[in-house]
């Protein structure tokens, strides 16, 4: 389901302004609707926006429908990278979805999952990395996570479980060992 809407929000929303969508996140927001944290990339440029998916009533004209409803998407925030001063992940040792992004002004952020968050954070140290050639100042998140290591190397959810994988294995083997007395 999101590689669907994660296509259909391309060709809707970033495609006509030429952009390429790296990232996206489902968030929850005051407004009623679905509403998603968003990055985008045009030429060397990044920006973060959010866009708000609502339901409507289709125009004759369309053929994408759902039920009698289709999608309509709005970007009603949008930031470029470059003015993103901190991200900021509150609290790295509890469970916790909110994160603030730190602009001319403060933005709260609840994402829908811890891994959402992580997910969104890791894009951003990598694009900042790759189009600002500096690091994105972060803090309260869990470094394992979104900096890249020795396996690791910002390519996503696979590669972190494959990191989680590989340190519970090497426990195991150290558990095993016998200890000399």
């Amino acid at each position: 389901m999101s590689s669907l809407l994660r296509k259909e929000m391309a060709r809707m929303v970033f495609r006509p302004k030429e952009q390429k969508l790296e990232e996206f996140i489902e968030i929850e927001e005051q407004q009623q609707g679905r509403h998603f944290l968003c990055v985008s990339t045009k030429d060397k440029q990044a920006q973060i926006s959010v866009v708000m998916c609502q339901r409507v009533k289709p125009s004759k004209t369309k053929k994408l429908q759902h039920h009698g409803l289709e999608d309509s998407y709005e970007r009603t925030e949008i930031w470029d990278l470059e003015d993103l001063l901190v991200l900021d992940g509150r609290d790295p040792d509890s469970d916790d979805p909110c994160f603030l992004m730190h602009f001319d002004s403060v933005r709260f952020i609840k994402a829908i999952s811890c891994a959402a968050k992580y997910s969104l954070a890791r894009c951003l140290v990598s694009l900042s990395r790759k189009y600002r050639c500096t690091e994105l100042k972060h803090r309260n998140f869990d470094l394992t996570y979104i900096q890249p290591t020795a396996v690791y190397s910002d390519r996503g959810d696979c590669m972190v479980l494959m990191q989680v994988c590989f340190y519970a294995f090497n426990l195991v083997c150290l558990s095993m060992c016998p200890v000399p007395l």
